[in-house]
């Protein structure tokens, strides 16, 4: 199993492309999307280090019952040197309201870097925006989905639950393909 090519707009077609996290270090999200010499600026070392870091997280969120995980963000585009990987997962409301999936997330990663909690948020040299414990240790954002807004907004300005933000382009709307990894 792979993702299609790239559209013209450095994207994957619409849609949802389900990979395990071992389809994924061999897919061309990893590897790149031709032959190296015809991109030889395609870090596919940098890249299987982002899906390694990911791994982590997700054979956490797995331990605790949740198997679905969708990513996103550069790490899915033509980008050659990604920041990082961007993702949701689904979860019950009370879980996550009560602080039970922080708390039994963080019994499980070595560096509690489970939290969305603004304050957590810490500048990274040349970052415009504050960054996440996990994504300082792990280069990967991983936000909790239950049914509510994700604090993104669709091109006119209505706000959007992660599975429509996570579908499309920020800048303009385009639709674009995202990965599901966990069983098919």
């Amino acid at each position: 199993m792979d993702v299609p090519d790239f559209d013209p707009n450095g994207v994957l077609p619409a849609g949802d492309y389900a990979l395990t996290v071992e389809e994924l270090k061999h897919s061309r999200l990893v590897l790149g999307p031709g032959p190296p010499k015809d991109h030889p600026t395609w870090d596919a070392a940098w890249r299987l280090e982002l899906v390694e870091n990911f791994s982590v997280l997700y054979g956490q969120l797995v331990s605790i019952g949740i198997t679905e995980v969708f990513i996103d963000g550069s790490f899915v585009e033509c980008k050659d040197h990604p920041n990082d990987i961007d993702g949701y997962f689904s979860c019950d409301l009370m879980r996550l309201a009560t602080g039970t999936l922080t708390r039994e997330l963080n019994l499980l990663d070595p560096h509690k870097v489970w939290t969305w909690d603004p304050a957590s948020r810490k500048p990274f040299k040349g970052y415009p925006k504050k960054q996440l414990p996990m994504w300082h240790q792990y280069r990967v954002e991983l936000y909790p989905h239950c049914g509510l807004p994700s604090g993104i907004q669709d091109q006119h300005g209505n706000d959007l639950e992660f599975p429509a933000a996570f579908r499309q382009r920020r800048s303009d709307g385009l639709q674009k393909g995202i990965v599901r990894i966990g069983g098919h």
